[in-house]
């Protein structure tokens, strides 16, 4: 199973690796104000990718520490009812 996740890794990164080297060639970007510039193609879809996985990343951080925080008041809210469950209980005595 490994050396098929290799193959798979190998395959996707030499299909990668030919798509940067086919679009080489010199694109513009304009921005806001005249603003200009000349970059290869693949640095600009490399640059997207990584801004929006980025941008990914911190959605999913945020949404997993809410997740804990709630998880962590819940687990106090349950110890406190069962602290207070086993106060009101009485161990049975002998008949």
């Amino acid at each position: 199973m490994r050396a098929l996740i290799w193959f798979v890794r190998l395959v996707l990164f030499l299909f990668l690796f030919g798509f940067a080297v086919k679009n080489g060639h010199v694109a513009d970007l304009y921005f806001f104000f005249g603003g200009q510039w000349h970059l290869p193609l693949v640095f600009i879809i490399l640059v997207a990718f990584g801004i929006g996985a980025l941008l990914g990343v911190t959605a999913t951080i945020t949404s997993l520490l809410r997740q804990r925080r709630e998880i962590s008041r819940l687990r106090r809210q349950l110890d406190r009812a069962e602290q207070a469950a086993g106060e009101g209980a009485q161990p049975p005595g002998p008949l």
